[in-house]
Order: structure tokens, then C-alpha cells, then sequence
């Protein structure tokens, strides 16, 4: 145990964000730099070491919470990057974009602030960079098997380094020009900046991963002949399929998903485009969907200089504690405020669009809705609560349901699909064609992002098994599991 006595004797502290009216003007993240070390031992000696971590199952990846506390607050930084790493490839990834069920079933959690894992986290791996121990681990011999994976996000990276570093030769494909998936061009500049994906990339080639950008199977390459390449094929091209939202007015100029608006930004940052051709600058913003997407596209609109910015969201405002139906440890549904929430707009909860309008040219000037109650678990709407907001762009960011199928993949490869719309597979990941696995978001569908790296890891070793009989690689999840939840 780190402190005993540190729960008692020290409150929680987070990270110190940059004042809104310094970080609305650039990208950069939004948390001040090296902030963090001189509080982190402290709060990762607030760590219980419980008899039983219920931090271990509320991550999927069943990271050891405890001990890298342990480390932590003895600031073993080296112990501390190794057994963060025994259970997660991409801990700043996590560090940064995850929302911490590990937090929610945290066992201090039940009577005072949870211990801050996700910034204990991000500490350590940052750390770990900075002092040199995190290091290329390329296999000590070749297995003469050759693996491609379809998707460069974090299940497709995390499958990928795991297959490679089993010694498998292991090629990455990916229809964008650059790699990282929705890391790269869904996760805005400032929640995540893109240098820590470029650095994971480099010491996933000098291991001997490969990597074949503006690559789509499907469409580039026939999905069939891959698998004939190949002895194995992983698929985690993600549930990218954007949730439409079938009202009057939605073909008029101005609305647009919010995977249509992210990565124009994002491509700005990285030095493609000079201005994005989709821009709030001089707009009034309207973001329909209350999630973690929107909230991205409400902070990118306050970057570009949006004159107002509005977020819809058709479920009631959530409370700011856990409900009694929603019991310790359970990832509760709460008020969440982000980083971009802070820096202004307005939220608007239990509303509903109708239709959008439009001007002579066509292009959207405003959005109508109406307020609605729940009855039976159906949204029903409450007469006489119509009205109008200005709108001269809208971006829909309502969740997304399943993989892509317009582009031929599923069809080339004959794959069954679940009722969800969702790559259908069995205990080991393998779908119904023989030597084809799936991980990811196109297997399980929209989930967490440390979900996402399980299911690559777990993937990794069906796959393992499929090419050598067996395998020493971990499977942290099946791909039955689900959130606790009630």
C-alpha cells in the first residue's frame, strides 16, 4: 500500500487546464504542461489497495491500478511505465480520451472523490517518454506468418503490436492518408495532441510493423484477394457508419456530420489545408447530440470563432450524483462538464428537431425543436413547446451505427453480421470466414476507447492461437463482455 494514511489526509487534486481565454486561441491541449508531477505521488498515494480493486474490472484492459500507484506515489517511474504497460499498449491514449470507468468503481469512491487514475495514468507514461523507457520490443525470432490488419484505431494499433511483437509479420491498412483512425481525425488537437500517436507509430515500426496508408479493402484491393495474401486477417475498421438524422430541411447546405467537421479541422493541424472548408467562424453553431462527439465539435467551433454555439440532447439533463438506481460500482450517468463545455455555449437537454430551414440558396439559417418527455421509454413531444434557434451550421454528432458496408468489404469477405448490424464472431474473435478475426468497434460496435484496446489485444491472441496452435498472448475480455451497468 502506498500512503495508508493517504485517503484520510489528502483531498483530490486534478489537472490544471490553461485559462479559456489562452486556449480557445490555439489547439494545443488544454491542460497546463508538467502541471500534473508535482501533485501526482500524493494522489496516487491515495490509493486504498483494496482487498479487492474493483478498478480492475471497471477497465476492460484489467489494468493494475494499484501497483502503478504504489510506484507512483514512491516516484519508481520505471516500475511504474512497466506495469502500466503489461496491460494497456497505449496508455496516453487512454490517459487522455478515456472517461475512467476505472474512477467510477473505484472503492474510495463510495464516500469521498475517487482517486484520480486517469491523471496518475497519463503521468507516468509521459514519464516514461521523457526518461527513455519506452523503447522499441521487436521479437527475438520470426514465425514465418503474415497478418494483415484492416483499421489503424486503437483495436486495429493494439492488435497489431501485439501480433507483431509475437513475431508475426503484421501490415496495417488504412483508407485515410495518415494513421491513428479516429485518434487521428475524430479527437480534436487539443484533447489529444497528434505528436503522441506519431511517436507510438515509430516504435511500432522499428518492432517491424508495416503500415499501407490511403489503402481502402473494398475498394483498392479486393477483400478476397487479401485473405489469399495473407494467413490471417484482423478487421477493425471501427462502426463508422454516422447516425443520420432524417428531418425537413436536412439535405440544406450546413449540415453535415460531425465526422464530416472533425477531421477537415483536424487536417488544418496537421498542416493539409489552411482554412477548413467546413468552418463556424462568424456562425451561430448548433450540435445536435450530447456526447463525448459533440462536445469535440463544441470545442473546435470555439477555436474557429463561432458567434454562438448550442448543444442539443433529446435525454433529460443528467444529476451531478449518482442516481440510487445507478449504484457504486456502475459507471453512472452524471452532468459531465469538459474542457470545452467550460469555454462557453449553451447546453440544451429533452429537446427534439423537427426541420431546419433554410434561406433562397440553400443553405441552413436556423433550427426548429420541441421540447419532449419521456413516457414508456419513448420520447413523446410537449405541444406548445415549438421554437426556432439560428443556425448557419449544424453538425450531427448522435453516435454511429455499425460498420461500413458501402465500400464492399463485408460483401468480398461474405461476412455474417449480428443483429446489431455488427461483423458476428465467436469466443475467439474469428467470424465465419476462415482466417478472418475482428476487433473493435466492427465486432462489438460504438464503445470506449480502452474497449477498443482489449478487444485488439484479445483479438491478438485468437489470432495467435489460429496461426501456431496456441498462445502466450493475453485476452483480457471475451466478446460477450459489456460495461457493468444497470
Amino acid at each position: 500500500m502506498a500512503d495508508p494514511k493517504g485517503f484520510l489526509t489528502t483531498g483530490r487534486e486534478v489537472a490544471e487546464t490553461r485559462p479559456v481565454g489562452e486556449r480557445v486561441k490555439d489547439w494545443n491541449e488544454v491542460y497546463v504542461p508538467g502541471s500534473l508531477l508535482p501533485i501526482i505521488s500524493k494522489q496516487a498515494g491515495r490509493c486504498m489497495d483494496c482487498g479487492i480493486p474493483f478498478c480492475h474490472n471497471g477497465c476492460p484492459l484489467g489494468n493494475l491500478i494499484p501497483e502503478w500507484n504504489d510506484y507512483a506515489y514512491r516516484e519508481d517511474w520505471s516500475a511504474a511505465s512497466e506495469r502500466l504497460h503489461a496491460t494497456n499498449n497505449f496508455p496516453e491514449f487512454t490517459g487522455r480520451l478515456c472517461p475512467a470507468p476505472c474512477e467510477s468503481a473505484c472503492v474510495l469512491g463510495i464516500n469521498q472523490p475517487a482517486v484520480t487514475i486517469k491523471n496518475v495514468e497519463v503521468s507516468i507514461i509521459d514519464k516514461a517518454w521523457d526518461s527513455g523507457d519506452v523503447t522499441p520490443q521487436p521479437p527475438e525470432r520470426l514465425s514465418g506468418k503474415t497478418v494483415a490488419v484492416i483499421g489503424s484505431g486503437p483495436a486495429g494499433l493494439a492488435a497489431a503490436q501485439q501480433l507483431t511483437r509475437a513475431g508475426h509479420t503484421v501490415a496495417v491498412y488504412e483508407r485515410a492518408d495518415r494513421i491513428g483512425g479516429l485518434l487521428r481525425y475524430g479527437i480534436p488537437e487539443f484533447k489529444m495532441e497528434k505528436s503522441h500517436i506519431n511517436r507510438r507509430i515509430e516504435q511500432m515500426r522499428a518492432e517491424g510493423t508495416k503500415f499501407r496508408t490511403e489503402t481502402e479493402i473494398g475498394r483498392d484491393v479486393d477483400a478476397a484477394k487479401l485473405r489469399r495474401r495473407y494467413d490471417a486477417v484482423v478487421i477493425a475498421a471501427g462502426a463508422t457508419v454516422s447516425r443520420d438524422l432524417p428531418v425537413p430541411g436536412r439535405e440544406l447546405n450546413g449540415v453535415h456530420f460531425a465526422m464530416e467537421y472533425l477531421p477537415l479541422a483536424n487536417k488544418v493541424q496537421e498542416g493539409d489545408l489552411t482554412v477548413s472548408p467546413i468552418t463556424a467562424e462568424g456562425k451561430h453553431v448548433v450540435v445536435i447530440g450530447g456526447g463525448d462527439t459533440g462536445a469535440d465539435c463544441v470545442g473546435t467551433a470555439h477555436r474557429q470563432g463561432a458567434l454562438s454555439v448550442t448543444q442539443l440532447e433529446i435525454m433529460p439533463r443528467p444529476g451531478e450524483d449518482r442516481n440510487a438506481n445507478q449504484p457504486w460500482p456502475t459507471f453512472p450517468m452524471l452532468y459531465k462538464v469538459t474542457s470545452a463545455h467550460e469555454e462557453g455555449g449553451e447546453r440544451v437537454y429533452s429537446v427534439s428537431t423537427t426541420h431546419f430551414e433554410g434561406d433562397d440558396d440553400g443553405n441552413v439559417q436556423a433550427l426548429h425543436l420541441v421540447e419532449v418527455e419521456f413516457k414508456d421509454g419513448k420520447p413523446a413531444q410537449k405541444p406548445g413547446t415549438e421554437r426556432s434557434i439560428p443556425a448557419q451550421l449544424v453538425t450531427l454528432a448522435m453516435g454511429f451505427t455499425g460498420t461500413d458496408q458501402a465500400n464492399g468489404l463485408v460483401q468480398q469477405f461474405g461476412l455474417e453480421l449480428d443483429e446489431r448490424g455488427n461483423v458476428a464472431r465467436d469466443a475467439d474473435y474469428a467470424t465465419n470466414v476462415g482466417g478472418v478475426f475482428v476487433a473493435g468497434d466492427a465486432g462489438r460496435g460504438q464503445s470506449l476507447i480502452v474497449w477498443a484496446i482489449a478487444e485488439g489485444r484479445s483479438a491478438a491472441r485468437g489470432v495467435d492461437r489460429f496461426l501456431t496452435g496456441a498462445s502466450a498472448l493475453p485476452a483480457p475480455i471475451r466478446p460477450t463482455d459489456r460495461s457493468l451497468t444497470v
